[in-house]
């Protein structure tokens, strides 16, 4: 069984030190990953970033982070991502990690993703060059994604998680105007994870949203903005179906 640690959305501050480090502290006990779906800090400045350092370092599990558009909001994103660096945070972007857990190898698949909205009612590439490049950067997010699951693949991973900031599914915005959809997450991360395939994706962003969704493929999606989890972090547990003799040919089942 492994067991996922997940929120996003923390929006810490200058003055947040010490606000979570109690809780993340007795993670060790319920989990054997901590992920950070994005919007770690409020204003994107290196010195929140410390803030967020601060908290998660030298915890007795890994953690594995995205940024969110608020961690870019000051252009010091490269500086946010090299502090979490030295503080032992592995920040994804286009990329994919692997971890042992337990003898399990457990690959997270990141990108902060972007908006553009859902089948029916998305942008497209058409017209002004501002719109085409809006949807051209989502679409290089997803890709980044996709390539990032499939490399996990290939490297034999028995579980494959995708960590976004944006949504990639409608299903857990539920309770947001519908009106801000195209800017809360793209249908393109979805199929990025139902081509190459992932047995869990965990989000933020939409704060007022709902925290469980399903890709049309049938990937499993949690969004765990901090004020829809409602605590320091949600658990999920991934249970991995191994046939005898072959470790990489598992059917890890999410569930909570």
């Amino acid at each position: 069984m492994i067991r996922i640690a997940a929120v996003g959305d923390i929006h810490l501050g200058l003055d947040s030190a010490g606000v979570l480090r109690p809780a993340f502290e007795t993670i060790r006990d319920s989990a054997d990953v901590l992920l950070l779906a994005g919007d770690l800090t409020r204003h994107g400045t290196a010195g929140e970033a410390r803030v967020v350092a601060q908290e998660v370092a030298g915890l007795d599990v890994p953690v594995v982070a995205v940024l969110g558009n608020h961690d870019y909001h000051s252009d010091q994103q490269d500086e946010v991502t090299a502090v979490l660096a030295e503080a032992g945070v592995t920040v994804l972007e286009g990329q994919g990690t692997v971890l042992d857990i337990g003898g399990v190898r457990v690959g997270v698949a990141g990108t902060k993703g972007f908006g553009g909205g859902f089948a029916g009612r998305s942008g497209g590439e058409f017209g002004e060059p501002e719109m085409k490049e809006f949807i051209r950067y989502t679409r290089r997010c997803a890709e980044g994604l996709r390539r990032s699951l499939d490399g996990l693949k290939e490297r034999d991973c028995a579980v494959r998680i995708a960590l976004t900031h944006f949504a990639p599914v409608p299903d857990t915005l539920a309770g947001e105007p519908p009106e801000i959809f195209p800017f809360l997450g793209s249908y393109l991360l979805a199929e990025a994870m139902d081509e190459s395939g992932a047995d869990l994706a965990v989000h933020g962003h939409a704060h007022l949203g709902t925290e469980h969704g399903m890709t049309s493929g049938g990937v499993r999606v949690r969004n765990v903005a901090q004020p829809v989890i409602d605590r320091a972090f949600a658990v999920y547990h991934l249970a991995v179906h191994t046939a005898v003799g072959t470790a990489a040919d598992s059917v890890p089942v999410a569930a909570e």
